[in-house]
């Protein structure tokens, strides 16, 4: 077998040696992006803040479906059933929550969702009204704000955020209103905390369906995003302008067709032009069943999750992005500041093992795409998060996380082409000179696939007893976490010469000793 340098790679499927592609070095992939020291990370919804109706579970086989609910949606305007109501979130006493958070590595949380555009402030320590005020739909309170400005601290965050903009928070001629956004941001400053960033909409192309008034129209936010950097230039110099955070474009259906979706081409087009310091958009391959009713052609079924047309999702949305960032915000950084298995809460097997193969991937495509930071949604809440708000246990996703943070350095390496059934992606060992981590996704259910490996290299290795499992394994043993949170330790076992990556598994590889320049 033809070797190259001291550390060599063979990658093949199956047990067919002759259908290997020709071997390559990790220590010579060249660089082709470079990403955020954050690139990994995580939203915590308004709504988990302040309390309120988000996604219902599914039920459960022989549960009566739910009946819908009184009350409001915080400005989410779909199908009353499809919501539960939940109590606020614990940010500030939580200690395994806070544990579980701080293991994704020092990283952004962003506290936005569509309820996040239509919450009220209550700056004060009186108590707080009973009801919103008119025109917004929620109630936020200083101690639910301290919460989390003391839990973005706990985990060594950058908090970001996205401000009201609900006919409350609006003048009489309809024109945002900041005085919302400057009392949430002195208070901020006041805890010693900082908004290192923020959108001012929460999906803005999707209108009255998120709270915003009715007609609400790509002049309207030109208008509104002069104001907002006014703001931001008087109360918050130091904070970036993130935008516009459209959702539900190049091609994937997530929204009604009929309400009246504004393009991000006419939001950036319009003028006095928007300027941000940070693009955005929100990527979502698709709607949970939950909102599948809103068009036939949502949805996504369970035997499709390893699938290359799937997984592609993440490439050619990104790729149509991309283009409107050049054309708009030529210069900046890309965020997707919110993305998961499915919009609308994510399907049931949003939280097995079947989606780590998605989480994964989409994570080594946009970074080769050039993406600096991808927001998972959430971290806590629903069946999309990577930790199961019942029983703060970490779902499979979440080990993949947790290796991601550790292991993957910002500047991305070229593995390779993806063909066939493995998957490669590469960047440099975080916290390592020279040294190259390699994540090998093997999407075939049925057969393991092979690596030639020469040096030293130390393998961590991700599998479960189907792809429906709950828990994964590292390296053969189940992962799993004390009552206090802290995670058990997770150790690579030594990779040397020809190794057999499981059916259906994901296996990160560290080279500590590639000397690959690119990696300083």
């Amino acid at each position: 077998m033809l070797m190259v340098g001291s550390l060599s790679l063979l990658a093949m499927t199956g047990a067919m040696l002759g259908a290997a592609t020709p071997p390559v070095d990790p220590g010579r992939f060249a660089q082709v992006a470079k990403v955020d020291d954050q690139y990994q990370a995580y939203n915590v919804e308004m709504v988990e803040v302040v309390g309120g109706r988000f996604w219902a579970p599914y039920p459960k086989p022989g549960e009566p479906r739910p009946q819908p609910a009184a009350g409001g949606s915080g400005g989410v305007d779909i199908a009353a059933v499809m919501f539960r109501k939940r109590e606020p979130i614990d940010l500030a006493g939580d200690t395994r929550l806070r544990n579980l958070a701080r293991a994704l590595g020092p990283t952004y949380v962003r506290v936005s969702g569509g309820w996040a555009n239509a919450v009220y402030f209550h700056d004060s320590d009186t108590p707080p009204p009973a009801t919103p005020p008119k025109g917004y739909q929620s109630v936020l309170t200083r101690a639910q704000w301290a919460g989390v400005v003391d839990f973005v601290k706990a985990v060594g965050g950058k908090l970001v955020v996205s401000f009201p903009v609900s006919d409350g928070a609006r003048d009489a001629s309809g024109v945002w209103d900041p005085d919302q956004a400057r009392r949430l941001n002195a208070y901020t400053e006041k805890l010693g905390g900082h908004i290192y960033a923020a959108e001012l909409i929460n999906e803005p192309n999707a209108g009255s369906m998120v709270g915003l008034p009715k007609g609400y129209d790509a002049v309207a936010f030109a208008r509104d995003m002069a104001v907002f950097r006014a703001f931001r230039d008087a109360d918050a110099p130091q904070m970036k302008i993130v935008g516009p955070g459209s959702t539900g474009e190049a091609g994937f259906v997530i929204m009604p067709r009929n309400i009246g979706v504004v393009p991000t081409d006419a939001l950036m087009s319009a003028e006095p032009r928007p300027r941000v310091d940070i693009f955005s958009y929100h990527f979502y391959g698709t709607v949970s069943k939950r909102c599948a009713a809103m068009d036939k052609s949502a949805g996504i079924s369970p035997d499709r999750a390893l699938d290359e047309d799937w997984l592609a999702r993440a490439d050619s949305t990104a790729t149509y992005y991309k283009e409107r960032q050049q054309r708009f915000a030529p210069g900046t950084d890309i965020w997707i500041t919110e993305t998961a298995q499915a919009a609308c809460g994510g399907d049931a097997w949003a939280a097995t093992w079947r989606d780590s193969f998605r989480y994964v991937d989409q994570l080594g495509r946009q970074a080769k795409q050039g993406v600096s930071v991808v927001f998972h949604n959430t971290l806590a809440a629903s069946d999309y998060a990577l930790i199961d708000e019942a029983t703060m246990m970490p779902r499979p996703s979440y080990w993949a996380a947790v290796l991601w943070a550790r292991l993957m350095g910002n500047v991305v390496l070229d593995a390779g082409r993806n063909e066939g059934k493995l998957h490669l992606y590469s960047q440099c060992l975080r916290g390592t000179p020279g040294g190259v981590a390699l994540v090998a996704i093997n999407l075939d259910t049925a057969n393991p696939a092979s690596l030639s490996l020469a040096g030293k290299a130390a393998r961590y290795t991700l599998t479960a007893d189907n792809l429906d499992a709950g828990s994964v394994k590292l390296n053969g043993r189940t992962l799993a976490v004390g009552q206090d949170g802290v995670l058990p330790n997770l150790k690579g076992v030594a990779a040397r010469g020809l190794q057999s990556l499981p059916a259906a598994s994901i296996s990160y590889l560290t080279y500590p000793d590639a000397r690959n320049p690119a990696c300083p």
